[in-house]
């Protein structure tokens, strides 16, 4: 690199920038570098609170419902009577899928992971929408983050039903957000206790700050990308194994370990190779996850609808598992996540360890559109800097000379 007098500058010798000063705060991961100002959602990690719109999530887990909290993200407030009423009949009516998705459906392979083809169904919507690429209208902005948190649960049973050799099942009127999943998956009428018990688990995948996937919607959102982008996005960032996928590799962990007696030798092993173990810890909190905490309050109740030896191992296994991983490890803050318990609920439920992810998709696309609502109304478009560690003056050597 020259300067304005033409003297070469090595690369100790570049001039310093405002750039360059930037590098000085370089975060990997960006851990712990606010990117933006939202109202969605709230994290005391060090008390292990969680709050929507500042709700503690245990009380909307306790008390409310899918539908009621998905209001409560995208509209910021709780709704009355009338309006939770005509929300509810709004996401009935959009749950359907037109022939033309469901043609597409069946076309795709049925060894594709179902979070793959749940991301290209979420892509492949926008072709119905001739107007998604307007992302100004606030109104029509909600309609379709509605549409598509209800239509996601019929894009995934469609497909589960397409890799089994089985015609999709269309939602029922007569069911709510979590009954129909259940429902249009099985084509059994749902067991209502078994049901509430997922719409719990749902609020409490609903939305968890700025996350790796809600991180991608905002990022893709601040482009002025349309919402089925942005949500194809962050179905990506979530089908990650640090991600969303850690619920499969959690259930799988403990299929592997078999038995309670063989967890020390895990815990172990595990330690000596510096292994992680999935399911124990959490990037923000330093106490057990308030999530974990509700299901697995919830497994025994779980259980008793469906007794099964085998589940009820795997749950012995995990109870186990953290208390030898808090006897040894409690020093280090190391403690139950959300994916820890969840793959039992949805194990004991009889769903696909391959979609434990997606049904983490159907709730989490809740907060993901709060978030995209909140960044297309007040845009910045992400730019950040890197910090460069590669060479300068390189030159440049013919191929045959190479």
């Amino acid at each position: 690199m020259e300067n304005r007098e033409g003297a070469t500058l090595t690369k100790t010798e570049q001039p310093r920038t405002e750039l360059s000063k930037a590098e000085d705060s370089y975060r990997p991961g960006l851990e712990g570098v606010i990117c933006s100002k939202s109202s969605v959602s709230y994290i005391d990690g060090q008390q292990g609170i969680l709050e929507y719109r500042g709700i503690n999530v245990k009380d909307l887990a306790e008390h409310s419902s899918f539908e009621e909290t998905a209001y409560l993200l995208l509209y910021s407030h709780l709704p009355s009577e009338r309006e939770f009423n005509q929300f509810k009949t709004l996401l009935t009516k959009s749950r359907y899928i037109s022939n033309t998705i469901r043609e597409a459906i069946t076309h795709f392979p049925v060894g594709m992971h179902p979070m793959i083809a749940l991301q290209t169904a979420t892509a492949l919507l926008q072709g119905e929408d001739y107007y998604a690429d307007d992302v100004c209208s606030s109104r029509h902005n909600l309609r379709r983050a509605i549409s598509l948190i209800a239509r996601m649960p019929t894009v995934l049973a469609a497909f589960e039903r397409h890799r089994n050799g089985e015609e999709p099942i269309p939602p029922q009127s007569k069911y709510n957000h979590a009954e129909n999943l259940l429902y249009m998956l099985t084509g059994n009428p749902p067991n209502p206790d078994a049901a509430r018990i997922l719409d719990k688990a749902l609020i409490l995948h609903m939305e968890h700050t700025m996350n790796a996937s809600t991180f991608t919607a905002r990022v893709i959102g601040s482009t002025q990308a349309s919402i089925y982008s942005s949500i194809s996005g962050a179905i990506g960032a979530l089908s990650g194994s640090l991600h969303g996928g850690a619920n499969e590799r959690v259930i799988r962990m403990l299929y592997s370990i078999g038995h309670p007696d063989n967890v020390e030798s895990f815990v172990e092993e595990k330690l000596n190779a510096k292994a992680k173990i999935m399911g124990i810890g959490h990037r923000v909190y330093k106490t057990k996850d308030p999530r974990a905490i509700i299901l697995q309050s919830l497994i025994p109740e779980l259980l008793d609808i469906f007794p099964g030896e085998e589940v009820k191992t795997l749950y012995q296994i995990a109870l186990k598992l953290e208390e030898v991983v808090a006897n040894k490890l409690a020093h280090k803050n190391l403690y139950p996540n959300v994916d820890f318990y969840s793959g039992i609920i949805y194990e004991c439920l009889g769903i696909p360890v391959d979609l434990f992810t997606c049904i983490f998709a159907i709730s989490r696309v809740v907060g993901w559109s709060a978030h995209w609502l909140e960044q297309v109304q007040d845009n910045r478009i992400f730019r950040p800097t890197q910090q460069y560690i590669g060479d300068h003056n390189r030159p440049y050597i013919p191929i045959k000379e190479r």
